[in-house]
């Protein structure tokens, strides 16, 4: 029925053109998917589940229940009755459970009922009072990224190790 208009009289067109500066406006409409583009709520692994396994996303990870494996996350929050056995690689790091493993993160946080066996690598790092932590610290400008760093050091080790036997 607009088009009908449009073509038999020109004075709707102009009316046409107002409804066509209005089109324009939807294609910011179609810009508001950005607003999708808000962080979705963090993947939970219940108390009652056992994950044996890698586990890799660039969202958030909710662990309540058992990992063994590695975990790479942009948030990772490891719940109070939880245990992960691995490395935890993560931007921000909230440990209220248990991890036997290296901890890396920009931000770690170990609350009171952490429970931490293993180093931690980190460029920001909080440890609340009552925190049982059995490990080394080491802090990082990069903790992200030093898996690389690691293995270049371990190398001239041996090397002097037969040095001395001689």
């Amino acid at each position: 029925m607009f088009s009908k208009s449009r073509i038999n009289e020109p004075g709707p067109k102009q009316g046409g053109d107002e409804k066509a500066k209005e089109k324009p406006a939807a294609p910011p409409a179609s810009e508001i998917p950005a607003a999708p583009k808000a962080k979705p709520p963090a993947s939970t692994l219940s108390p009652d589940l056992y994950v044996k396994g890698n586990l890799k996303t660039t969202g958030d990870i909710q662990i309540e229940g058992q990992v063994e494996g590695d975990i790479r996350a942009h948030l990772l929050t490891v719940g109070e009755g939880a245990t992960v056995k691995g490395e935890v690689v993560a931007d921000d790091v909230v440990v209220n459970g248990r991890v036997v493993g290296r901890v890396r993160g920009l931000k770690v946080r170990l609350t009171s009922t952490a429970r931490v066996e293993g180093d931690i690598i980190h460029k920001t790092i909080a440890i609340e009072s009552g925190a049982h932590f059995e490990g080394s610290v080491q802090r990082q400008d990069d903790p992200l990224s030093t898996g690389a760093k690691k293995a270049a050091p371990a190398a001239p080790a041996p090397a002097s190790k037969p040095a001395t036997g001689s």
